[in-house]
């Protein structure tokens, strides 16, 4: 029961938004400097998971998790609530820990963030603009829900979090934002047309063109390293499924207990299910080669949550278990090369609760 908790609060924290174009919020970002105990520098690294060595925390404390490379590697983006923060805010670091630095306001809620492959900008979903304080928890008498804030939309930014742009201005849900390889389109998340679909649109938040159209939950989509393909998790309710998943939908809520693993070649836009499992299946990330996808779910254990990382073959839709730890590994990204993976765990926790970020070589 205790890791059910945990990975109850935990997946439900993580998970997986005026007019105006333009705006300016100025808050001090100070750079926080880890401090790598002696106890912190050895990684577990569980019998089982021999895609992995090297293993290295990045973070310590507080939950953390979405860590997303820049297109060199250099740098990571990601979000975390952390210190005396009662929601979350986007930060960056240096690949090594160091330089960890806030580059959100602090104000609202904030998620889905990613750099653009240029290095000049930077994305993140926010909440700062329907208010200063965190959005209400959802309502959990409905079970366990997502709550979709309405008051969250994409927002653009310089590197240190300066200049400040809005790039989406519709009612509703507006945010899981990622930059496409060449840094001419974005992919996101939106309820603006009364379902959660798939957009893309340019930079600056023009030419936004609708991707899927499916009663369900599209989202948490990642380009594939060329730019052609896009994967994705998705729900396919039907019947009373359909039926609970569309009143939830009115209250700003999703049940996600069932989400599947797609991917689409953008010219033939004809989705693909990989996987078909009945689990929650998230964070779906193309694998360099492009030949099979990274993702996380709970199918070994869908009634203690245990959330696992797995790799399945788009072609065989064969599917790989990679992490054996017995609470929770998830928001997998691959270096671009192929050497490095980043991911969210709660491996090595030093109190209840925390998710930290890890990076691992990878061995194919």
């Amino acid at each position: 029961m205790k890791l059910f908790v945990i990975s109850i609060v935990i997946f439900l924290s993580l998970i997986g938004c005026v007019n105006e174009k333009t705006e300016t919020v100025v808050s001090e970002k100070k750079p926080v400097v880890p401090v790598v105990s002696e106890e912190q520098a050895e990684v577990t690294i569980f019998e089982g998971e021999t895609h992995f060595k090297n293993i290295s925390q990045l973070t310590f404390g507080g939950e953390n998790a979405e860590a997303y490379f820049s297109y060199n590697a250099d740098k990571l983006i990601f979000q975390s609530k952390r210190d005396d923060l009662q929601c979350d805010a986007i930060f960056t670091m240096d690949v090594d820990g160091s330089n960890v630095t806030m580059v959100s306001s602090g104000k609202g809620s904030t998620t889905c963030s990613f750099i653009a492959p240029d290095h000049k900008s930077i994305i993140y979903a926010s909440t700062h603009l329907g208010g200063d304080e965190c959005p209400p928890k959802p309502d959990m008498s409905k079970g366990y829900v997502w709550a979709l804030y309405k008051s969250y939309d994409i927002f653009k930014a310089d590197p240190d979090g300066s200049n400040i742009i809005r790039l989406t201005d519709t009612p509703g849900y507006d945010a899981e934002g990622v930059y496409s390889p060449r840094g001419n389109k974005i992919i996101f998340t939106s309820v603006r047309t009364g379902d959660l679909e798939l957009f893309l649109m340019d930079p600056d938040g023009s030419n936004v063109e609708q991707l899927t159209d499916i009663p369900g939950y599209d989202g948490g989509a990642f380009f594939s390293l060329d730019g052609e393909w896009i994967c994705w998790r998705a729900s396919r309710p039907e019947g009373k499924e359909l039926a609970d998943y569309m009143n939830l939908l009115k209250d700003g809520l999703i049940r996600p207990s069932k989400l599947e693993i797609y991917v689409m070649n953008l010219k033939e836009r004809k989705p693909i299910q990989l996987t078909n499992n009945g689990a929650a299946n998230f964070g779906p990330y193309f694998h360099p080669s492009g030949e099979k996808v990274i993702f996380v779910s709970n199918m070994d254990d869908p009634q203690m949550r245990n959330f696992e990382m797995y790799m399945v073959d788009i072609k065989t839709k064969e599917v790989e278990r990679l992490t054996y730890n017995p609470t929770f590994d998830g928001f997998p990204m691959f270096s671009h090369d192929g050497k490095k993976l980043v991911f969210a765990s709660n491996r090595d926790n030093s109190r209840p609760h925390e998710t930290n970020i890890f990076i691992a070589d990878w061995i194919d």
